[in-house]
């Protein structure tokens, strides 16, 4: 095996297309009005190169230990452990490296910065070995990750007029996304669990109950959030963003249930057009209303 194919497949085995669910860093940057101010936005760019950094050691670990399994699997089989081209001690090694690195810089740009990264790496190394097979356990464990990137970048920027409800808003979006995920795997696997034992735990009755339950209480903490933080213009105007959201919503519950398609929520969001200017155009009120029309 060639270096060049060793360092390719690292770095696909780091999975840089994933690096965009780190961007849940910088939602404390913008809704605490510093997104122009110097110090908080470069703080915030370090911090997500951290956790970028943090998330290649977790899927290094993750495809390492999962290997044998993704052998079995249609899709994941291809991936750079589970066909030889990059070693198990390889990973591992690069991964104990990364993260040290990692964790350095991260307690160097802020002590409580490096606290909540390094409670976010041992939670998904949690998961890796033991909490994935935890019905229930592993989709809110992963979406409790979504949750600590918005904390991570609480101390980056001093925030003060951060409202409570975006963690909630973003505990539910993540738990959809996740659930939503799991109810892919069971429709492409059609119901077999053999290259993720944890799918036996879970039917398609039980996703289909779950997921409204989520998507409801998305809409109602948002729509709180909107008219309820004390930090939003007194004017309410971020209420205009709830038609454009619950759009979002919508357009990505149509792709898991019509077109078969809840499957990795970053690529969703890049090869549907729709649920991409949806994203776009929701982004775009958000900030002229936190920054042009206050």
């Amino acid at each position: 095996m060639s270096l060049t194919n060793i360092i390719k497949g690292l770095l696909r085995t780091m999975r840089p297309k994933q690096w965009l669910k780190n961007g849940f860093v910088f939602l404390p940057l913008v809704f605490d009005f510093k997104m122009f101010v110097t110090k908080p936005l470069v703080n915030t760019l370090v911090g997500f190169i951290v956790l970028c950094a943090l998330s290649s050691v977790v899927y290094l670990i993750n495809d390492a230990v999962d290997a044998p399994q993704d052998r079995l699997h249609p899709k994941k089989k291809n991936r750079p452990i589970a066909k030889g081209i990059v070693s198990i001690r390889l990973a591992i090694g690069c991964a104990i490296v990364l993260g040290i690195l990692s964790l350095t810089l991260a307690f160097w740009l802020n002590p409580l910065f490096g606290v909540v990264a390094a409670t976010y790496l041992a939670m998904q190394i949690a998961y890796s070995f033991v909490l994935k097979h935890v019905v229930l356990v592993d989709v809110f464990v992963i979406a409790i990750g979504f949750v600590l990137r918005v904390v991570a970048g609480i101390p980056l920027v001093d925030a003060e007029r951060f409202s409570p409800w975006l963690f909630v808003c973003t505990l539910f979006m993540s738990l959809l996304l996740g659930f939503g995920k799991r109810r892919q795997e069971i429709v492409e696997l059609k119901g077999s669990s053999n290259t993720r034992a944890i799918l036996s735990e879970y039917n398609l009755s039980l996703l289909d109950q779950i997921i409204p339950i989520i998507t409801a209480g998305l809409i109602v903490s948002y729509s709180f959030y909107t008219f309820s933080a004390p930090q939003l213009p007194t004017n309410h105007a971020m209420m205009i963003t709830i038609p454009v959201a619950m759009y979002g919503l919508f357009r990505y519950l149509y792709l898991v249930h019509v077109r078969g398609e809840g499957g990795a929520p970053d690529e969703l969001l890049f090869r549907d057009r729709p649920l991409l200017l949806a994203t776009l155009l929701f982004s775009l009120i958000a900030i002229l209303v936190l920054y042009v029309f206050r």
